[in-house]
Order: structure tokens, then C-alpha cells, then sequence
């Protein structure tokens, strides 16, 4: 990125490597696979260890339909809950379908979270092995638990990818051409998400010569500004030090909120996950610190973050913040609510405790105290 106007210019392309010019191999889908991969590690880990009572030779079996559930339910929920249009959207070019076109973005975490929730009670229901017999049974709060332990690093990798893409854009805090602070960015990408800040009329003129330059005998007439800005971003994410110069001041400069959500949703709640995982508890308890500590960090930042363009309709639902509470906010507070009613619920119910990472196995002890502290992890 380049330092202009003690703000940043936000020039990295969404593509690691590209074959044309909607597909190729981009940063939000490698953030998903690397979350993938690391959960499915770390959940291999605490299954060798005995703090996950799926088989170790199945977890990899039970990563498969987490990721079902999280891609499925992350679309159908982005789909329902904020662009239903993508329903009766088609293309010539594939994947044809809107609902499919799932490589340009639109993922919503509380539909996966949704998916999460139906993949983690058919993995609790254990798997059948050579003879039939099914193994591996637990109960599927414990499940969730190992989801919530693993969930924030691709939670966290999911909104750098968003920072890469320049999309869900935060708050302006200084116009096009004004001195910004120095952790501001400005993003480019603004002149497409329909919340680009008011320009003056020679930064207009300016910009739609810039942007006419680079307009295509054969872009359609309705929407050339959108293929011709296209072309612009290309030459600055490839290094245009002169489309950089050109741009920068037709740029506001924005809380980078994507990155507020990487700490909240990311950082804090992994680290209020595993602090809660370190003792003996009941299963669901992990699982219900994730959806408090998660809904709150939603919450909070999304005050920074401005709700996509899409939602500014009329009434209590396509309002932009109805009741000062984006759509995003609203959800995660009912995600407080039931992290709280489960709580209460895990902690009336008579359950097994099952093991923390502070606990120690007696092979590991290697002393008399191993079978003490063995009794102590099953609540004895």
C-alpha cells in the first residue's frame, strides 16, 4: 500500500493469480481454506489428546461437513438475509447462477454459523465404522464447543480477506483530498459500493475523466462507469505509480473496519474461547462465551462499519440502521441472548464434565497425582 496524505491508498488486488477477469484464485477463498485447515488441525490435535470425542482417524470426515455446513449455510444465509435479488440473477458466463456465484464475495457469518449448528449434529451423531457399528457418539454441545475453539482464526482470517477485497467498508473520516489520520485508508473500491463520500466538482470532473479513459467501445452503456473504474483498479493493483497519484486525492479516507472485526471477532473471542476451555465444564459452555463474546465484538465495531448499499430500502427490516442498529448488529444481539439462555440452560442440566486443555492426562502426569487429576476432569 502506498502513504499519501498521512492515510494509506489501498492497492492490493483481490487475486493471488487470475485466468480472466472474474476468475482466478483470490484471498477471500485461500482465507477460507487455510481456516479450514487449521481447524481441522487443531480439532485432530484435541481428538489425539482426548478433549474431543470424535475418533482421530474421523475428524477430517467431520471437517468435511462443517465446511458444508458453513459454505451452504454462509450463502443461503448471505442470499436470505441481505441479497435476495441474487435468486433471479443469471449470467451468460459461469457459474450462471447469482446464488452460485459465490468467488465475488458474499458469505454471511451468522447463516454459517446457522450451517455450523445442523453439520455438528450429524458429526455428533458418530460414524459408522467396517462392521456398521457407529463410534464416536458425543453429545452435540460438546461438538460445538470444538467449533468455537477453532471457528474465530477463520472468522479472523474472513475479515482480513475483507480488508484485502476492500469491501464492508468503514465510516469516513476525512473527504477526498483532506490530510487523514494516519491509520485511516483509503479504499478505491468506495466509487463502486454506493457509499463513496460527496466529492466537490472538480474531484467529479477529474474522476470521470480518469475513469473515461479507460472506457471500452463495447462496455454496456448502462453500466460503463462500473467495467471502466474496473480497468482503473486493475492498473493500480498492478503497481501504476501514476493511476496511484491520480487517484489518491478522488479518495475519502475510512476507519479500517475490517480490521476492528479481525481483533473483536478474531482475537478476542479465540481468546475468551480457550480461556473458558482451560477447566473442566459442561458441554455447551464454550460454545455459549463464543456467541456472547462474538455478538458483542459485532456489535461494538459494526458502529465503525456502514451496512451495505443494498439495505437502504424503506420500513423496520431494509432500513439502513433501523433503531441506530445495522441488520449485522441486530442479529448478533439476539446471538448475545441465546449465548446467555444457553448458559443458564448448561448450567441447570446434569451433564458430564468434559476435559480442559489445563487438564492432564495420567500418562502425562508421569507421577501419583495423574489419577487424582483425572477424577478431578470428570467432576468426581
Amino acid at each position: 500500500m502506498t502513504a499519501t496524505l498521512a492515510a494509506w491508498l489501498h492497492d492490493i488486488g483481490p487475486f493471488v493469480l487470475r485466468f480472466t477477469d472474474h476468475f482466478g484464485i483470490r484471498w477471500y477463498g485461500l482465507s477460507y481454506i487455510a481456516g479450514f485447515l487449521i481447524a481441522g488441525l487443531m480439532m485432530h490435535r484435541m481428538a489425539t489428546r482426548g478433549l474431543l470425542r470424535v475418533p482421530p482417524d474421523r475428524v477430517f470426515d467431520a471437517l468435511i461437513m462443517l465446511v458444508g455446513g458453513v459454505v451452504i449455510g454462509g450463502r443461503l444465509g448471505y442470499v436470505f438475509l441481505y441479497q435476495p435479488s441474487l435468486l433471479w440473477t443469471f449470467e451468460p458466463a459461469f457459474p450462471f447462477w447469482g446464488l452460485l456465484m459465490i468467488t465475488r464475495g458474499g458469505m454471511a457469518s451468522h447463516g454459517g454459523m446457522l450451517g455450523v449448528i445442523v453439520a455438528a449434529w450429524l458429526v455428533s451423531r458418530g460414524f459408522k465404522d467396517e462392521s456398521g457399528r457407529r463410534v464416536g457418539a458425543c453429545p452435540p454441545l460438546h461438538v460445538m464447543d470444538a467449533i468455537a475453539l477453532t471457528a474465530p482464526i477463520g472468522l479472523g482470517l474472513g475479515r482480513l480477506a475483507n480488508f484485502i477485497n476492500g469491501e464492508l467498508l468503514g465510516r469516513v473520516v476525512a473527504r477526498a483530498g483532506e490530510p487523514a489520520p494516519w491509520w485511516a485508508v483509503r479504499f478505491p473500491q468506495e466509487h463502486l459500493s454506493g457509499h463513496e463520500a460527496p466529492l466537490t466538482a472538480s474531484q467529479e470532473v477529474e474522476l470521470v475523466r480518469l475513469v473515461t479513459e479507460h472506457r471500452l467501445p463495447n462496455d454496456p452503456e448502462a453500466d460503463w462507469f462500473e467495467f471502466a473504474y474496473g480497468r482503473v483498479l486493475d492498473k493500480l493493483h498492478a503497481g501504476s505509480a501514476e493511476i496511484a497519484a491520480r487517484l489518491e486525492p478522488l479518495v475519502s479516507a475510512r476507519h479500517p473496519s475490517q480490521l476492528y472485526q479481525l481483533f473483536a471477532e478474531g482475537m478476542v473471542t479465540l481468546a475468551v474461547a480457550w480461556f473458558v476451555f482451560r477447566r473442566p465444564r459442561k458441554p455447551g459452555v464454550v460454545g455459549a462465551w463464543f456467541l456472547i463474546t462474538y455478538g458483542i465484538g459485532r456489535v461494538v465495531t459494526e458502529f465503525w462499519r456502514l451496512p451495505d448499499d443494498h439495505f437502504k430500502g424503506a420500513g423496520l427490516l431494509d432500513s439502513a440502521r433501523p433503531m441506530g442498529l445495522s441488520r449485522g448488529q441486530w442479529l448478533s444481539v439476539l446471538m448475545v441472548g441465546a449465548g446467555v439462555a444457553l448458559l443458564v440452560v448448561v448450567s441447570r442440566r446434569a451433564a458430564e464434565r468434559m476435559r480442559g486443555w489445563g487438564s492432564v492426562l495420567p500418562a502425562e502426569a508421569g507421577d501419583a497425582h495423574g489419577d487424582r487429576d483425572a477424577r478431578r476432569d470428570q467432576g468426581e
